[in-house]
């Protein structure tokens, strides 16, 4: 039986996990834990004693980060004007959040070994992809051929690219959404 934590303790615990949220959205992953531990008020020692290292606070707020960078680009997508637009938009987007970032990129693939709040990342990522994808199709702008199954794929091919070679990135992208325009229509 575990004893529940002290208030003071759960404290520190919110307060840690709030800042390193913070911190490795705006800096990455590689963050000093120094640092998280000094804007949060505590010793670095509470971040080993509360959560072993940094591993274990990566893993106790990486949901959290890649929710958030996730749904920001989903978020500046269906603020597009068209549908094809905001289609176009999440695509562009996603693949460059996951060719940047490490965490967002296993997120956004579905790699088997995430936790299960990062597959609900993903999976809550490629439900508002399928919807954006559906009025792409309901006004005519997405080739009629390109299903939900093709999503995924689309997207794994999208990061690797960004991963791969970045400076090919948006070419590539570009290529890739001309041949789904619906009768290869241009912007």
């Amino acid at each position: 039986m575990t004893t529940p934590l002290r208030r003071d303790a759960r404290r520190s615990i919110e307060k840690i996990t709030a800042v390193a949220v913070e911190m490795f959205a705006e800096r990455g992953l590689d963050c000093p834990l120094g640092e998280i531990a000094r804007r949060a008020g505590v010793s670095p020692g509470t971040i080993y004693h509360r959560f072993g290292g940094r591993a274990g606070l990566i893993e106790a707020v990486a949901p959290q980060v890649a929710a958030g960078k996730v749904a920001a680009v989903i978020d500046a997508a269906e603020g597009k004007t068209t549908a094809w637009e905001r289609f176009a938009a999440y695509v562009e987007g996603l693949g460059a959040l996951g060719g940047s970032d490490a965490v967002l990129r296993d997120a956004l693939t579905a790699r088997s070994e995430l936790t299960p709040p990062l597959h609900e990342v993903c999976g809550q990522g490629l439900e508002r992809g399928f919807v954006l994808m559906e009025k792409a199709h309901r006004d005519g702008t997405l080739r009629a051929d390109f299903g939900p199954d093709d999503l995924h794929p689309l997207l794994l091919s999208v990061i690797g690219v960004a991963h791969a070679a970045p400076e090919a990135r948006r070419r590539m992208v570009e290529f890739i959404l001309d041949g789904l325009r619906a009768q290869h229509r241009r912007p």
